[in-house]
């Protein structure tokens, strides 16, 4: 399916309506919505992509989403692609944007979260599997599986940035740490990481 898109520029400004295909093609600036999903106990859902996906196969990723409608708001596309992929349908809330170079084609990249106590039900068709792990299970897992190109950077930045917002307003929900050395790492897994 080749979708209508908004072509924009550096300050994420609508230049017009363009093919997601063609944009991908010559690299032009569009929008993607993506949603990091916590449980209660601040795990992180993490999905493989459908063998059939016609973007990364089988690559794992951090979060849900896609690329934004044609007049759609970046918080409406987050929503919309967590209940097309994950039959979820919760609140998102935005965490951060940024100019991101990774993947097919550079994008404006939004990142929200939710919180997901219910159950999630996968569209076969996009995803293949999924798993909640907590960060430090993550972050080794990240290191032997294939993730999307754009998982590692997002991941990184949301993490900064909600440790900001937590230390800034007192303790959060949930409180992240991603090991970063070797030091770190040692016993950060509780069990090892099988799918």
């Amino acid at each position: 399916m080749d979708e209508l898109i908004e072509q924009v520029d550096e300050q994420d400004r609508v230049l017009g309506v363009v093919r997601r295909s063609e944009a991908v093609r010559r690299r032009w600036l569009h929008r993607v919505a993506v949603t990091l999903c916590h449980d209660r106990d601040g795990r992180l859902l993490v999905h493989q992509r459908s063998p059939r996906a016609s973007r990364f196969p089988g690559c794992y990723e951090v979060a849900v989403g896609g690329a934004v409608a044609v007049g759609e708001s970046y918080e409406e596309a987050a929503r919309r692609e967590l209940a097309e992929e994950m039959g979820l349908d919760v609140p998102v809330r935005f965490v951060l944007a940024f100019l991101s170079q990774q993947g097919l084609s550079p994008h404006w990249l939004a990142v929200h979260e939710a919180s997901v106590l219910g159950t999630v039900t996968p569209d076969p068709d996009c995803v293949a599997r999924h798993d909640w792990l907590a960060v430090s299970e993550l972050s080794e897992f990240m290191q032997l599986q294939p993730f999307t190109p754009d998982s590692g950077p997002l991941l990184d930045r949301y993490l900064l940035a909600t440790r900001r917002c937590a230390s800034a307003s007192g303790p959060g929900p949930v409180e992240w740490t991603l090991p970063r050395t070797a030091d770190d790492q040692e016993g950060a897994m509780q069990s090892p990481v099988t799918w």
